[in-house]
């Protein structure tokens, strides 16, 4: 480039010498020409060869100007056509030409700085507010739209870079600001599609520390997948409804206008929607104003928003109705939802709870809430369940919209958490930002921490903190965080495609544990005071972990307590995995025991050996019981990979317990002699051992066998204690190992022996606890909500393994419902009812339960329906399920992951959902590649009970040719199932071996 802008100088001075010199005879200044007028006279020869020489100089000079200016002018018409042409090129042209243009452009040697070839924006501006302008088009799904960004210039520099995807953009212009506005000389634009980014390449460099405004305007398609802005549709009256609505997060905001679509980039947003009169529309802030036209147009304008990051904007357009409340202090709250949903009453009850969380959280961490509105809108599609706009969070409709009278308990609890989450997201993501993409942990792992919190408060019996998250978050990361395909927790992140990477488990449930162990170390008055800082220093900005770290460390010293939080937090957060604590009685030295620390893996042959050195500082905390006593917990910083310590009386009758209430983000395990000691605790008394400590007992004792640290005996021994176990949470970690084992055995020879020594430890308690009588009193939370669930647990061991008496209540139930079309089966165990029904029962159940499907309105029965299809035994009916839910829009895209993870876990359809994975891998990466999140879970939900070395070689030679994007799905993939098969040729003989031998109770 700077050799280009030295061409044009030379050339344009050179004529205006030549010129000079015919004209006047002088070649620079009256002197130099009256020094030349004293020379001697040349012959008339001479003089003829110099005139000629000069006359033939000026002639090739004055050529190469005329070329050039031909070659300028070419140029420009060559770029204006193509201008044209791109304003109504599809993406697929305008990506192609300008990547072509962009090759050229490189190719004439501009400078060796090239900001757009960098993985992040160059920092030399920032942006301070945007004025956006969207034309809608709901009847081909286009949209226009008009932006001016206000640039404040941190760093002279000749180029305006902004993330632009699938944009069409017709004109940029840039202006300066000050006493006068002017527009400034564009050297060119290009986008360079690599790393997303359209690039203004100026005339001259934009001046430090001034302002300047760059008006675009550009339109594109309201596209048919679920990024960007995007469309979706329902029917409603049969008659088919489109509704558009954006998912900006991560990184798509750049698919509905130019911005700087990173996190750090805060500004300010004006914006106006015009749209159909037959339509409303929404954004993060409040109507200020709606102008409506003569041919039915309508533009509304809103309020500028607040300091924001482009990814928490948000928009939509829709024909929807609303319900709204408002707060105490002011708040309007409002539901967004299809009009036949909003008068069943469907959003009441999350229009409700959102009421009582904004209090609970503006007390909590004492920072009201920013914005003078907040509104839920529930859409029928969404990639995720839900995000958390800042005043317009949108949610998928089977995560916010309830009918009390089909709903099960597991359904409303599920609602309500993810609800939750996404209210706290407003101060932990809106209000407060994470600096980058490799502390997305700092966000997601306190919304989910806060989902037990929140949920404790609506519903103290719930004992949510304490209990269901040890199952549903410590017990459920545990399980990915010991592999070696795993991760830190904070993860450096280059370019865009690594970015939705970090939104998998290990972020959102190892973040909320992690969270969750410092909140107890802290104890509860210091980490909210802690938070309360944080959320105060940081608020409208950006903040990094060591932030968090240095205000939870100032937060102790002022209790006195000097503990440096970032010393022992980066261990945890930068290392992968977690440790497995090992104690041990000291037989030689009295009342001593060895704590020991290790990195727990599944398969340690997969182990790097840069893993055999990590150490972390835990916090273990550590009781010791008899038959009838527990002490009271010590709490023990385990520093070192083996340290000895006095404990209080420790005797032969007497056994140790680590990490009470599992409180700690790691496993426990004992030697054989104080394993044994346990299991009999639990058998003769198991309540001296706290429900916490009896749940994670039974996670860490079958999954160390599993990662073989322990015999298999050990885990089939423990459950024998199950008959005597009066509360929910043992019995729902005991399901869940023992639904994995299932999945492990149930096309082995033996698979019978182990199913009915479950059935076994089963029995007496299902016998105890019977079935619901009814379907309630239209209250969706009956009875405690400990008994229901505990019920259901154990109906659902019963029906999954076996039982002819669970086998034959469900197929009554079902066929008093076919016999009568009244449903009188109780919400709470409808899904195990269907599941069991159709998986028994003749194709004319399934059919009927297909039927109901389609007829039924009710949001969370449709999603029980459908996942009771994918339980039939018939390989016909799940190819067909499949292939409806593949191929046609009878199956909302919401559900068709769910449909083939479903068959995935039914023996009978685990290689039909394997098969049809495989085949129509293209159609699935298509509709799903860039929400990396959900392509992962399709990837591991098809993928994790495979456990033959066929299938293995079958998932290798697949990824081969098709792992692409999704290759750290696909690592995780085949590293859960080699540990199948692992498991298979080490430990399977020996787990049936005593089990043959096994006690009859």
């Amino acid at each position: 480039m700077a050799l280009d802008d030295t061409r044009e100088k030379s050339l344009s001075f050179t004529p205006m010498v030549i010129e000079d010199t015919m004209r006047n005879g002088r070649g620079l200044s009256d002197q130099w020409a009256d020094t030349v007028v004293v020379r001697p006279r040349t012959t008339e020869r001479h003089i003829t060869v110099h005139k000629r020489l000069v006359l033939a100089f000026a002639i090739s000079i004055l050529t190469l100007i005329i070329v050039t200016v031909i070659a300028v002018l070419l140029s420009v018409k060559f770029e204006e056509c193509n201008a044209d042409s791109t304003a109504s090129a599809s993406h697929g042209n305008l990506t192609k030409f300008n990547q072509s243009r962009d090759a050229l452009f490189n190719h004439r040697g501009e400078d060796s700085f090239q900001p757009w070839r960098q993985l992040r924006l160059p920092g030399s501006l920032r942006p301070l507010q945007y004025d956006l302008h969207i034309t809608v088009f709901m009847e081909n799904f286009t949209f226009s739209g008009e932006v001016s960004i206000e640039l404040q210039c941190l760093n002279s520099t000749k180029y305006v870079v902004l993330h632009t995807d699938r944009l069409a953009v017709q004109k940029a212009v840039v202006y300066s600001e000050g006493k006068k506005t002017r527009a400034l000389k564009i050297h060119r634009q290009f986008r360079y599609q690599a790393n997303q980014v359209f690039v203004i390449a100026m005339h001259r460099e934009l001046e430090s520390q001034k302002n300047y405004k760059v008006n675009i305007t550009f339109q594109a398609h309201i596209e048919d997948e679920l990024l960007g802005f995007f469309r979706s549709s329902y029917v409603l009256y049969g008659e088919k409804r489109y509704l558009a609505v954006t998912q900006f997060s991560p990184t798509h905001a750049r698919k509905a206008f130019p911005c700087l679509d990173e996190p750090i980039y805060k500004a300010t947003f004006k914006i106006s929607i015009k749209h159909g009169s037959t339509y409303l529309s929404l954004s993060n802030m409040p109507i200020e104003a709606s102008i409506s036209e003569e041919d039915g147009w309508v533009t509304d304008y809103f309020s500028r928003t607040p300091r924001m990051s482009t990814y928490y904007l948000a928009w939509a357009v829709c024909n929807f109705t609303f319900k709204e409340t408002v707060t105490d202090s002011g708040i309007t709250i409002r539901l967004y939802a299809r009009p036949d949903a909003i008068q069943r009453g469907s959003g009441d009850y999350a229009l409700h709870i959102t009421k009582r969380l904004l209090g609970f959280y503006e007390d909590y961490f004492k920072v009201k809430y920013s914005l003078p509105k907040l509104d839920l809108l529930a859409v029928p599609k969404h990639p995720y369940a839900a995000m958390e706009n800042w005043g317009l969070s949108v949610f998928v409709e089977q995560k916010i919209l309830l009918d009390p009278e089909v709903s099960s308990i597991s359904y409303l609890m599920d609602v309500t958490m993810v609800i939750v989450h996404e209210i706290c997201h407003q101060w932990f993501g809106d209000l407060v930002t994470p600096v980058w993409w490799e502390d997305v942990w700092l966000k997601e792992g306190f919304a989910h921490f806060f989902e037990f919190l929140g949920a404790d408060f609506l519903f103290p019996d719930w004992h949510m903190e304490k209990q269901r998250f040890l199952t549903d978050v410590l017990h459920e990361v545990m399980l990915l965080d010991g592999l070696a395909s795993s991760h830190p927790i904070s993860q450096e992140v280059l370019k865009a495609t690594d970015i939705d990477r970090v939104f998998d488990w290990i972020a959102y449930k190892k973040g909320a544990a992690l969270i969750r162990m410092l909140a107890n170390v802290m104890g509860q008055p210091v980490f909210q005071m802690g938070l309360n800082d944080y959320l105060i220093t940081h608020m409208y900005g950006n903040a990094g972990r060591d932030d968090l770290w240095n205000k939870f460390s100032e937060a102790m010293q002022k209790e006195g307590r000097d503990i440096n939080i970032k010393e022992v937090m980066d261990l945890w957060t930068l290392q992968m995995g977690y440790p497995v604590v090992t104690i041990t009685k000291n037989d030689s030295v009295d009342n001593t025991v060895t704590i020991s620390q290790e990195h727990f893996i599944f398969d340690i042959k997969h182990s790097a050996p840069s893993n055999s050195s990590f150490q972390w500082q835990i916090p273990l905390t550590i009781s010791v019981g008899n038959s009838s006593h527990i002490s009271p917990e010590s709490i023990i910083w385990v520093s070192n990979r083996s340290e000895s310590h006095k404990m209080g009386s420790v005797d032969d009758g007497s056994w140790l317990l680590g990490n009470i209430n599992q409180t700690g983000y790691f496993r426990v395990n004992y030697d054989l002699r104080n394993w044994r000691l346990l299991i009999e605790q639990l058998m003769r008394n198991p309540e001296v051992i706290s429900v916490g400590n009896r749940a994670g007992l039974i996670d860490d004792v079958f999954n160390l066998a599993r990662a073989g640290y322990l015999p298999q005996n050990i885990p089939l021994e423990i459950v024998r204690y199950l008959s005597q176990e009066k509360e929910f949470l043992p019995w729902h970690a005991a399901s869940r190992v023992l639904y994995h084992l299932d999945k492990l055995l149930d096309r082995t020879e033996e698979y019978s022996i182990f199913s009915e020594y479950i059935l076994k430890q089963v029995a007496s308690m299902y016998h105890r606890l019977g079935w619901p009588t009814s379907a309630g009193n239209g209250s969706v939370v009956q009875a405690t909500y400990q008994t229901e669930e505990l019920r259901r647990e154990v109906i659902m061991l019963a029906c999954s393994f076996g039982s002819k008496h669970c086998h034959q209540q469900a197929i009554t139930l079902i066929s008093e419902w076919i016999s009568s079309n009244k449903n009188r089966i109780p919400p709470n165990v409808r899904d195990i009812v269907y599941c069991t029904g159709v998986s028994l029962m003749d194709e004319d159940v399934w059919e009927f339960i297909w039927m109901k499907f389609h007829s039924s309105t009710a949001i969370s029965e449709k999603k029980v329906l459908l996942e009771a299809l994918t339980c039939s035994d018939n390989t016909f009916l799940l190819n067909r399920l499949l292939n409806l839910s593949l191929s046609s829009d009878l199956v909302p895209d919401q559900d068709v992951i769910d449909v083939i993870i479903h068959v995935g876990r039914n023996p009978h359809g685990r290689h039909l959902a394997w098969k049809n994975f495989r085949e129509k891998w293209d159609i699935l990466n298509t509709r799903y590649g860039e929400a990396l999140f959900i392509n992962s879970k399709l990837i591991n939900g098809v993928t994790e009970f495979l456990n033959t070395e066929a299938e293995l070689n079958e998932l290798k030679d697949f990824i081969q040719t098709n792992g692409g994007g999704a290759a750290v799905a696909f690592a995780r993939a085949v590293e859960i199932v080699e540990a199948n098969v692992r498991w298979h040729s080490l430990f399977e003989e020996e787990f049936f071996q005593w089990l043959r031998k096994s006690p009859t109770s």
